[in-house]
C-alpha cells in the first residue's frame, strides 16, 4: 500500500492539478484519523446511519463540536450525510473517491472497528436502536388493519412479488427444507414459499401483523408454515439451517438494516441464500407517517457492503421500473459453502 502511495505522489508525468489534489485528499484523510472521538465516530457508524443528535448521545458529545468532527470526516470522505425527513443522517463512505487512496481509506475504516466502545457507549447505543424497534413496533401494533393500503400506494406487492419468487426459484428450482420470511406483512409470499420448501417460518415483532399472516396461511392450507413472534436474532430460530432467507420490504422499516444481514448469516446455511426486494433512496417523505418507514429506501451499494462485512457473496439482481416515485431493487447475497 505504501508503495502504491508513493508511487502516485511522486509521479512526475501527472498533471499539477491531479498532484496538488491527491496531496489535498492524502492530509485530509490522514487529519480525519488524528482525533479520538472522530474515529469513535467512524467506530459507531460501522453497521449503521445515525443523526447528530444520536450520536452526541451515543458518544456523549457536544452538537457543536461533533458537528466540526463530521465536517472532518466528510472532507476526508469517510462519511456522507442523506436527509430523511427533517432530520441529516450520516454513514460510512465505504469506497474513496481517489483510487490511489483506496487502500489507505479501507484501512482506516478497518482499524477503526477495532476500537471497544465503553459500557455506557454501548448502552446509548442501545438504546437508540432499541427506541427506533419502538417505533416501528408501535406503529404496525396501532396501523396493521391499515397497512396493506398504504403499502399499496408505494409499490404495490404484485409489482415485486413475482419478481422476487422469480429471482428465487431461478436460483433454487428444487426448493429445500426451510426457508425463513422475515416481516411477512399479510403473508402473500409465504404461498409462494410454502410449496418449494418443506418448512416455512414466518417471523414478525409485531403480534398483530403476524396474526394477519397466520390468518392468510390458514384460509390458503399452508399447513406448512409455522409463526415465531420476535426479530431476526431470536433464540427461537434455527442457526445454519435455512435453505433461504427473505426479506421483502422490510429493511426500511427496522432500526438498524445492516444488523439483519448478520443474522441472516447465521440463519443460513452454506450455500444459502439471502433473498432482499427494497426499496432504493427516495424523497417521498409521507411515507414515514403513512407506511411507518424508518428510512427513505436503501442505497443499493450499503447492501452490498453489509452483506460483504458478514461474509456473504453477492448473487443475481433485478431492479424494477421506478413507480410512483418508487423504484425497487430486488438482490439476492449468497453464503459461501465450507471450503
Amino acid at each position: 500500500m505504501e508503495a502504491r502511495i508513493r508511487s502516485v505522489a511522486t509521479d512526475a508525468t501527472s498533471p499539477p492539478e491531479a498532484q496538488a489534489a491527491y496531496a489535498t485528499a492524502l492530509q485530509q484523510l490522514c487529519k480525519a484519523g488524528g482525533d479520538e472521538l472522530r474515529l469513535q465516530v467512524l467506530r459507531v457508524l460501522s453497521r449503521n446511519a445515525y443523526s447528530v443528535q444520536e450520536l452526541c448521545h451515543i458518544l456523549d458529545a457536544r452538537q457543536s463540536g461533533l458537528s466540526h468532527h463530521l465536517k472532518i470526516l466528510a472532507a476526508a470522505g469517510l462519511v456522507t450525510k442523506r436527509r430523511e425527513g427533517n432530520s441529516l443522517f450520516y454513514r460510512r463512505c465505504w469506497r474513496s473517491e481517489h483510487s490511489a487512496l483506496a487502500a489507505l481509506h479501507e484501512a482506516l475504516l478497518n482499524s477503526a472497528d477495532q476500537l471497544a466502545l465503553s459500557a455506557d457507549q454501548q448502552q446509548r447505543l442501545e438504546e437508540v436502536v432499541a427506541e427506533r424497534a419502538e417505533r416501528s413496533r408501535a406503529f404496525f401494533a396501532e396501523h396493521a388493519g391499515e397497512f396493506h393500503e398504504q403499502q399499496e400506494q408505494m409499490v404495490a406487492y404484485a409489482v415485486y412479488g413475482q419478481s422476487s419468487a422469480e429471482l428465487l426459484r431461478a436460483s433454487q428450482p428444487e426448493g429445500g427444507e426451510l426457508a425463513i420470511e422475515i416481516g411477512p406483512g399479510e403473508g402473500a409470499f409465504l404461498a409462494e414459499l410454502s410449496g418449494h420448501y418443506h418448512e416455512v417460518i414466518a417471523l414478525d415483532n409485531s403480534d398483530a401483523m403476524l396474526a394477519q399472516a397466520q390468518q392468510f396461511a390458514e384460509a390458503k392450507g399452508l399447513n406448512n408454515a409455522r409463526f415465531i413472534l420476535g426479530n431476526s436474532s431470536s433464540d427461537e430460530l434455527p442457526t445454519a439451517a435455512a435453505d433461504c432467507v427473505v426479506c421483502n420490504m422490510v429493511l426500511h422499516h427496522v432500526p438498524s438494516p445492516s444488523d439483519i444481514f448478520h443474522d441472516a448469516e447465521r440463519l443460513l446455511k452454506p450455500g444459502g441464500l439471502f433473498s432482499v426486494t427494497e426499496l432504493c433512496p427516495h424523497d417521498q417523505n409521507w411515507a414515514r407517517d403513512a407506511c411507518g418507514d424508518l428510512w427513505l429506501g436503501i442505497e443499493p451499494d450499503d447492501l452490498s457492503e453489509w452483506a460483504s462485512a458478514c461474509g456473504l457473496q453477492e448473487g443475481p439482481a433485478a431492479y424494477l421500473a421506478q413507480l410512483n416515485g418508487f423504484r425497487v431493487q430486488v438482490r439476492q447475497f449468497i453464503k459461501p459453502n465450507h471450503l
